[in-house]
């Protein structure tokens, strides 16, 4: 790896905003690099249908590499990217009430893969594994179970770790309206999830 890369790696992010801002494609790279988990996890608890998630994800960091000029304080990144993602899934939702669901032949009727198919799965070896990823299920079969706005604001708190100011202006609300969204959608997952943790 040569040192120009190291160097980019270990760039605090507001740096690599300020160079990708000034057409550094390396930078932009790996701001795109560092984020991509994160839309990608924030999506993975928005959206209900999984084929969506990639493609989201995809469309929120191409908006951020055409757009990045425009951001005025890179300090903000975090707080514009979300803004990107909430206003993408908000696209999405409107664009799906308007489309009939379609069904994939990879998933039986409730949306999870056959048994036959994970039965094929090699990765799920270990029981702990298999616990693990179940449990992971659960909890977000429960976020994905919230209403929007508190799903939404859940997310972006507890994942992706923004303020309550930061969500307040991804969500075009009031801090006092996403305190309380986070605070009935923490009441609602720990009763939904208390026989399990």
């Amino acid at each position: 790896m040569s040192g120009n890369k190291l160097q980019y790696k270990k760039m605090p992010l507001e740096e690599l905003v300020v160079l990708s801002q000034q057409n550094d494609f390396k930078a932009l790279e790996e701001l795109i690099k560092r984020e991509q988990k994160n839309v990608f996890a924030a999506f993975s608890y928005l959206c209900k249908k999984r084929e969506c998630v990639s493609d989201l994800t995809q469309e929120a960091l191409l908006r951020v590499a055409k757009n990045i000029q425009s951001l005025k304080n890179p300090k903000l990144f975090k707080g514009w990217l979300n803004q990107i993602i909430t206003n993408l899934f908000y696209d999405e939702l409107r664009k799906s009430q308007r489309r009939p669901d379609t069904v994939s032949i990879d998933e039986d009727n409730d949306g999870t893969a056959s048994i036959k198919l994970q039965l094929l799965d090699k990765k799920c070896k270990p029981p702990e594994k298999c616990i693990s990823a179940e449990l992971e299920k659960i909890i977000k079969d429960a976020i994905l179970a919230l209403p929007e706005q508190f799903r939404i604001a859940i997310i972006l708190r507890e994942l992706q770790g923004l303020s309550y100011e930061e969500i307040a202006n991804a969500t075009h609300s009031s801090v006092g309206t996403v305190k309380s969204r986070i605070a009935r959608a923490r009441n609602k997952l720990q009763d939904e999830l208390k026989a399990y943790i």
